[in-house]
């Protein structure tokens, strides 16, 4: 099939047009064909006047035309035309705007019609309507495609662009091998092509675009595993220190930390480097898992960095690092952009000589300044918040380094297919043993009362709580709450309860003297912005309360829910809403009520926003799919995949004749691999 004809070939696609066309991504024939229709007009059977309801009010039937008047309207001078179908059924006909069809519509004449006709007091009209000659270009007994439209073109000009494509480009070469076209029952490309503009039945365009549909997923898939190196897989046991480490933890690993640390491991016992996710719910041990699956390449002689987005929670992670791997022998350094003069001399040259094994600290990681003796794993915690840039800058500190991302954010199924179809995933479901699922409540205005007085309980009880603002202080909007105002609020609410106030805009030091404070139970509760969104483990605290839930993304409020519940006590988080709730903001809170399941949460937020908005800057451009989504095509996103890997195996370079199709297809369509 020639891509290169150019689009203004088609009949009707002047300069004009063919600009608006570019707006839509068609520049020639062959994208002319991947314009998928938005609707279609389903015209196969004559409706006659008689027969438009509200349910549906379509007719497409002949009349005949009776005589013509005029009324004065907005649009000024407006010509109606009664006519009558061959029923005798009369309708009038309201041309706004189109009283050139009064020397069209001569009285005694006969036309086929196409609208939508609406009865008003007792009289049938209808306004917008497609007139003409005869029943083949009203395209009576058809479907017909509805495209969407932009500047000056019509519907008429693009079916009839379409029409001349497709006879054009005639016959359309397969995309696929033909044993893919048995194995997932798909029509052949030149069928499904014609079926989706113009089908015969909308059975029929359903089927066309599950083909083509298919078709640009599994190439997609194809292209990203071809770009996936292949490892020889070895047996991998763990270390002895290894060993030490869980047998001095007080509680046993769950089955899903196991296996993630077991093919971490066999990931970095292969001869390939490895490019794994490692993902898991808020609570779910995955900082446990990197420092087992670090201490596996210390034992190697090799160095591990550990980057986090912020230097609040590197130093969180540093702390929590020191009282686990320390007693091991494990030589811990931590720097950030704040650590200079002297410290930072000495540490830098103990990171560049191997006295230190693990270094953890934020961005700073990848200055220039920063060199690894031998630096052999770089774990990246919450990678969504670091851009390919600066992550690439990290991985040029070591040769060949293994790479683990991980992510607290749990991502959709049918994101993970195609955004990491390149990478190895690693999956923590279950959560540790004893936790209870955290009782979530939606709380309006009128039931503030009763929530203070549950949170109060709960400081009785000795247990702690965060209250959860959008923002720092007062900006000038008397509706919104502020962590300022409401610090002194809840003091006077909980007197003799200390509290402290904790944001962005405090130093750092400060922060984590006040979280450790929180820690050792000196403080009751945290007044607090979103910074404490991620990384702040506190066993105590069993109360969050989210004021205005619904300014909040779902991903922000799981993560946010997520500080509570982190031991065997029942917790609690209450999520506040305003009045004029968005349609969003009610399905969002309407999730967060209904389950405490990160990835169903995360299906959910994906059905609510779309992809693009989920996925952000760093997959821009790639998931502009044309056919296929990423919501509701799920199976055949896994279909598309599991036939991709089949290739793979079978013919990694497609050298095979039956996979020569598939070679000049990657080739012409220049999919290209991308950087997450």
């Amino acid at each position: 099939m020639n891509k290169e004809r150019r689009i203004t070939e088609a009949p009707g696609i002047g300069k004009k047009a063919a600009e608006d066309l570019l707006s839509l991504g068609v520049t020639t024939l062959r994208s002319l064909l991947s314009l998928r229709p938005r609707a279609y007009d389903d015209r196969r059977e004559e409706r006659r006047v008689r027969d438009a309801s509200i349910e549906d009010p379509s007719i497409s039937c002949r009349i005949s035309i009776i005589r013509h008047s005029e009324f004065s309207s907005k649009a000024g001078r407006t010509l109606k035309v009664l006519a009558e179908d061959d029923d005798g059924t009369r309708i009038e006909l309201l041309c706004f705007n189109r009283y050139f069809l009064k020397e069209q519509l001569r009285i005694g004449s006969s036309w086929y019609i196409y609208g939508k006709a609406m009865r008003n007091h007792g009289t049938y009209q209808i306004s917008s309507f497609e007139i003409k000659r005869t029943r083949e270009e009203a395209g009576i007994g058809r479907i017909l495609p509805v495209y969407p439209l932009t500047g000056s073109l019509t519907q008429k000009t693009l079916r009839k662009a379409v029409e001349y494509a497709l006879i054009a480009l005639s016959p359309i070469e397969d995309e696929l091998p033909s044993s893919i076209y048995d194995r997932e029952n798909l029509m052949h490309h030149s069928k499904a092509y014609r079926s989706l503009h113009f089908p015969a039945a909308m059975e029929e365009a359903h089927d066309a675009l599950n083909t083509l549909a298919f078709t640009e997923l599994f190439l997609m898939e194809l292209s990203i595993l071809r770009e996936k190196p292949e490892s020889i897989e070895r047996k991998s046991l763990p270390s002895v220190r290894e060993k030490e480490l869980i047998s001095r933890l007080p509680f046993a690993l769950t089955e899903d930390q196991m296996k993630a640390a077991e093919e971490i491991r066999k990931d970095i016992d292969s001869d390939t480097p490895m490019n794994r996710l490692l993902q898991g719910d808020v609570g779910s041990g995955k900082t446990l898992v990197a420092w087992l699956t670090a201490i596996h390449v210390i034992d190697k002689g090799k160095q591990v960095a550990f980057m986090a987005p912020t230097e609040l929670l590197a130093r969180q992670h540093a702390d929590g690092a020191a009282e686990l791997l320390s007693p091991l022998g494990v030589r811990i350094a931590f720097i950030t952009g704040s650590v200079k003069g002297e410290s930072r001399r000495l540490l830098l040259a103990s990171l560049k000589d191997g006295t230190t094994d693990l270094v953890i600290g934020t961005h700073a990681l990848f200055s220039e300044d920063v060199s690894f003796h031998n630096l052999g794993y770089a774990i990246i915690d919450e990678q969504h918040r670091f851009g390919v840039q600066q992550r690439e800058a990290l991985m040029k500190k070591g040769k060949n380094a293994d790479i683990l991302s991980m992510t607290a954010t749990p991502i959709p199924r049918s994101l993970a297919l195609t955004l990491f179809a390149d990478y190895n995933v690693s999956v923590l479901h279950t959560m540790p043993k004893g936790r209870l699922p955290v009782k979530t409540y939606l709380v309006s205005e009128s039931k503030r009362s009763d929530m203070y007085k549950v949170v109060g309980v709960e400081f009785e009880r000795g247990h702690q709580a965060y209250f959860v603002y959008p923002r720092i202080d007062d900006e000038g909007d008397g509706d919104l709450r502020d962590v300022t105002t409401m610090y002194d609020y809840l003091k006077a609410e909980y007197p003799g309860k200390p509290s402290a106030l904790i944001h962005s805009k405090l130093p750092d030091d400060e922060k984590m003297g006040i979280l450790r404070a929180f820690r050792e139970k000196k403080l009751s509760y945290l007044v607090a912005t979103s910074v404490i969104e991620v990384g702040i483990d506190i066993p105590e605290a069993t109360c969050i309360i989210i004021e205005h839930a619904e300014r909040f993304g779902l991903a922000a409020l799981h993560q946010l829910r997520g500080r509570v519940g982190r031991s065997t006590l029942p917790s609690y988080c209450f999520l506040v809403y305003g009045n004029n709730l968005t349609e969003e903001a009610k399905a969002r809170l309407r999730v967060m009520k209904d389950t405490n399941d990160g990835f169903r949460i995360a299906e959910k937020d994906l059905e609510i926003r779309g992809p693009g908005e989920m996925t952000g800057e760093r997959q821009s451009g790639f998931l502009h799919l044309k056919f296929a989504s990423l919501t509701s095509d799920i199976d055949l996103i896994e279909r598309a995949r599991n036939e991709a890997e089949r290739i793979i195996k079978d013919d990694r370079g497609l050298i095979k004749a039956e996979n020569a199709i598939l070679r000049n297809q990657l080739h012409n369509t220049l999919i290209q691999p991308r950087k997450i």
